[in-house]
């Protein structure tokens, strides 16, 4: 009797579990593989009230840099250290008589220094976090909250790279914008004023700019009308009005060519300007400064892109051939107009085409580059060859005639050229997630926008700048100091010792 029981027991649980074990591979079919290895007691549980289990929905992974960007943007951000330490500073160098060239090699070398400090301190967060349409905010002064694991968006819905790249990308860019300054005042300024000067500048000027053209939420925030809207809504005042800079034709060329002038005309001409000979003591010394700024701004072009995919192909591409065309074209324009072609109107001409391609490059086509390249040099050499002696400013390295006139050329033309008919790019729509329609007047409309605010904004701000240095410690040496030479005057040192 009592085997008999037994026997009836273990049928009755064998008969149970293989019905339960069914009825929860029927009602969860997407659960087999799980159920399969679950535990005997998980099963159990499940067979007794298996309708009211729900499959709890898996959460969708945190995003991940790809490393290929991340190399990319690494690389990308030592190219434009390149182009300021030491490609500036020894285009710069050459450029001036040899009794400063160690005053402008210092300048360079201290601002790229200084601007990176104040960058890590306060200007990223003031450019690059949300308060104002004009200004940033400060949750993020002295990198608060930036960490190894913090991410930064691209311009793909889905695509990070680590925030601290950005933060080193974008230093370099405000680095070198108040470095190109000093090319217009150059053997002249006192070098304690150069430093408070680019203090207030990069607060006021640099930093405001930077903001209102290139923050926005990013990509991912935009999945319809409503939230494009808000994402306009909290962005800078010139990405809402929908102005297009890839790389910085208003934020630094604009910007630092206004303020250049500005620089000029309030600290006067220097001594002899315009009697005597100021050429320049080095074009070989030009030359390969050149060179190195040209090779680096293709970081400086195709790193804004912040992803190595092909619109950092073209904006590549573009920074070859719009400055390729842009020294032919002063070249030849010099060769008809003065019978010679010569060294330093090769590198004005490169020069010219990398500042004009700036805005343009990731926006317009391989053809539309090569023509701003040709149209931009005859602009830029008819100003610092004949509207600069006109005006009788003295602008010693053409830092207005061929940063801010390039610059407001070329962000003009990105409006014309960004329309796909001209081969152009186009405009993404992040709520279709394709090419916006291309609206020639809409399109003007902000880039004029854009280089109106560039040009009175950095204007404004120079000026006042300019007036409060001056009353605290004077713009200019000594006449005597001048004549010396500020290498040994500023500086107690000589860079060449014959």
């Amino acid at each position: 009797m009592k085997k008999l029981l037994s026997m009836f027991a273990l049928v009755t649980m064998l008969g149970f579990g293989f019905t339960g074990n069914t009825y929860a591979e029927d009602a969860a079919p997407v659960a087999e593989a799980a159920t399969a290895v679950a535990p005997a007691a998980e099963a159990a549980a499940a067979a007794v009230a298996p309708a009211a289990t729900e499959v709890a929905p898996a959460a969708a992974p945190a995003p991940v840099p790809n490393k290929g960007d991340t190399a990319w943007m690494l690389m990308a951000t030592v190219l434009v250290s390149l182009m300021v330490i030491p490609g500036l500073a020894l285009f710069y160098g050459g450029l001036v008589r040899q009794k400063n060239m160690l005053s402008v090699l210092m300048q360079v070398f201290m601002i790229f220094s200084l601007m990176g400090v104040l960058w890590a301190i306060y200007g990223y967060s003031v450019a690059f976090t949300g308060g104002s349409p004009y200004f940033g905010g400060l949750s993020k002064a002295f990198l608060a909250g930036v960490t190894p694991d913090s991410l930064g968006a691209t311009f793909s819905k889905g695509t990070y790279i680590p925030e601290l790249v950005f933060v080193a990308f974008q230093l370099t860019f405000a680095a070198i914008t108040p470095a190109l300054i000093v090319g217009a005042f150059a053997e002249r300024m006192k070098f304690s004023a150069i430093l408070a000067f680019m203090v207030l500048w990069f607060t006021f000027a640099y930093l405001p700019l930077a903001h209102m053209v290139w923050y926005w939420d990013g990509p991912d925030a935009i999945t319809d009308a409503a939230s494009l809207e808000t994402v306009v809504a909290n962005a800078g005042w010139l990405w809402a009005k929908g102005a297009l800079d890839f790389a910085g034709g208003t934020v630094v060329h604009i910007n630092a060519g206004v303020a250049g002038l500005v620089g000029a005309i309030m600290v006067g001409k220097r001594i002899g300007y315009g009697k005597e000979a100021m050429t320049p003591h080095s074009l070989t010394l030009t030359m390969v400064g050149a060179a190195l700024l040209w090779v680096g701004w293709f970081g400086f072009n195709a790193g804004s892109n912040l992803e190595a995919n092909g619109y950092a192909a073209l904006a590549l591409v573009n920074t070859f051939i719009a400055t390729g065309a842009a020294t032919l074209s002063w070249t030849f324009s010099e060769w008809m107009l003065k019978s010679k072609p010569s060294m330093l109107g090769a590198v004005s001409g490169a020069v010219a085409g990398l500042v004009a391609i700036t805005p343009a490059c990731g926006f317009v086509g391989p053809m539309g580059a090569i023509v701003i390249g040709l149209l931009v040099s005859p602009i830029c050499y008819f100003m610092v060859a004949k509207v600069k002696y006109v005006l009788g400013y003295d602008d010693a390295l053409d830092v207005f005639g061929i940063h801010a006139i390039g610059g407001v050329f070329g962000a003009l033309a990105t409006g014309v050229f960004v329309n796909p008919a001209l081969g152009g790019a186009g405009v993404v729509d992040y709520v279709a997630n394709g090419v916006a329609a291309y609206d020639f007047g809409a399109q003007m409309t902000a880039q004029v926008y854009a280089v109106i605010t560039a040009i009175v904004l950095s204007a404004v701000v120079s000026f006042i700048a300019f007036k409060i240095v001056d009353v605290l410690i004077g713009l200019r040496v000594s006449e005597e100091a001048e004549r010396e030479g500020l290498d040994t005057s500023q500086h107690g040192e000589r860079a060449y010792h014959n």
